[in-house]
């Protein structure tokens, strides 16, 4: 589980800021506005940031951005690193949009970099940089 203090920065690419229609499979049908946050394996294995199949750790973190758009949100760490465990991105617990409409409210583009930082285990801060 993430130390409080624990900090890296992701920078968006297409696929994060469109993640619901910019897809190579056809799994499901199209959804616009979706948008999630990678995380780098290297911090997911350092900082123990585990999706649902690790049971010891909750992969649900409280969220807010620096900016005030989103107070007390909920993320969600999903998806597989190369060890099964490990999460991979953040996106919104039971709300894929919640990413996706903070990103239009910052005019985010592919380039920009936001600073993901643990003000508890369990609790994040997000600042677009």
């Amino acid at each position: 589980m993430p130390n409080t203090g624990d900090t890296f920065t992701t920078t968006l690419r297409q696929a994060h800021l469109e993640w619901g229609a910019h897809r190579h499979t056809s799994t499901r049908e199209i959804r616009y506005g979706e948008g999630y946050l990678q995380i780098p394996s290297t911090y997911a294995y350092d900082f123990e940031i585990t999706n649902d199949k690790e049971p010891i750790r909750s992969q649900i973190y409280t969220f807010s951005t620096a900016d005030g758009f989103i107070q007390d949100g909920s993320l969600k760490a999903s998806g597989n690193q190369s060890k099964e465990n490990y999460a991979k991105q953040f996106h919104g617990n039971g709300a894929l949009k919640l990413l996706g409409d903070w990103f239009y409210h910052i005019d985010a583009q592919e380039g920009d970099q936001i600073k993901i930082e643990f003000l508890s285990p369990t609790n994040i801060l997000l600042t677009k940089v």
